[in-house]
């Protein structure tokens, strides 16, 4: 039964329509938007879904969307008394803070689908990796990662969960600009996984370099579907080898985001 078939009866039918059934869940916290214009029932709201969903214990109203170099929303606790959580994903565990990180639930599959290529002794590199959920998995495939983060909370939470998840020995974990370089120990990696924020497609020129010569690159990028094209024909000219393409997700109308691999094969 969906939220808003609990919520009949409880709230006026004519609010419903307003409700959506959907609603992000990280750990053992729910995620929800509710409208300006249900914040009288926002409460009862909390109510139900910690009624239906044993394993809910806070629930969070997004009161801003995710903005900054932090890549955070602002919240509201509905229920509850913590943004702290411990997130499970395919056998891995995840503790982080929802308020001060950004951690996107929907990419687990695509999570698994790019750790399920890295092999035992690969060297890769992963910037803008938060609290480790593309790192980690990859780490305990045993290759050697570099994971490097700017937000001093993520980084936090990625040391934790570094040793949360006996990975130690395979990630260097760095605090800093994945722009510059110059913070990332001299060699070529084999793989580098971008999960860039929005606006970041240029860091996909400042890093390949590092790449070795043949290497794979999975970059995560945000468009409309008719960019689609024009951006498949760039990388070909750059001397890039599209093997993959997928939507992610949408994140907003008309724009998803898109993941490409890419082959590392520039041209002379």
């Amino acid at each position: 039964m969906g939220l808003k078939e609990q919520l009949r009866g409880i709230i006026p039918d004519n609010a419903l329509c307003l409700i959506s059934d959907h609603f992000d869940v990280i750990g053992d916290i729910a995620i929800i938007s509710v409208p300006q214009e249900l914040s009288e029932f926002k409460q009862i709201i909390a109510h139900v879904i910690i009624s239906h969903r044993k394993n809910i214990y806070t629930v969070l109203n997004k009161v801003a969307k995710v903005t900054g170099e932090k890549r955070t929303a602002r919240y509201e606790i509905l229920a509850g008394d913590t943004t702290v959580t411990r997130h499970h994903e395919f056998g891995f565990s995840y503790r982080l803070d929802v308020s001060r990180v950004f951690f996107n639930t929907h990419l687990s599959y695509e999570r698994m689908r790019v750790a399920d290529q890295a092999e035992c002794g690969e060297r890769i590199l992963v910037p803008f990796c938060g609290v480790g959920p593309f790192a980690i998995p990859a780490a305990a495939k045993g290759a050697h990662v570099v994971a490097v983060e700017q937000n001093p909370d993520a980084f936090f939470w990625l040391e934790e969960n570094i040793s949360l998840n006996k990975v130690r020995k395979n990630i260097t974990p760095i605090l800093g600009d994945a722009c510059d370089i110059s913070l990332i120990p001299h060699r070529k990696f084999d793989r580098l996984i971008i999960p860039a924020p929005y606006g970041m497609d240029g860091v996909l020129d400042i890093l390949s370099p590092l790449m070795e010569q043949g290497g794979m690159i999975h970059l995560y990028t945000f468009k409309t579907r008719n960019e689609i094209p024009a951006l498949i024909e760039k990388y070909t000219h750059k001397g890039f080898t599209l093997t993959y393409y997928n939507s992610c997700g949408n994140v907003a109308p008309g724009v998803s985001r898109f993941v490409f691999d890419l082959i590392y094969s520039p041209r002379p």
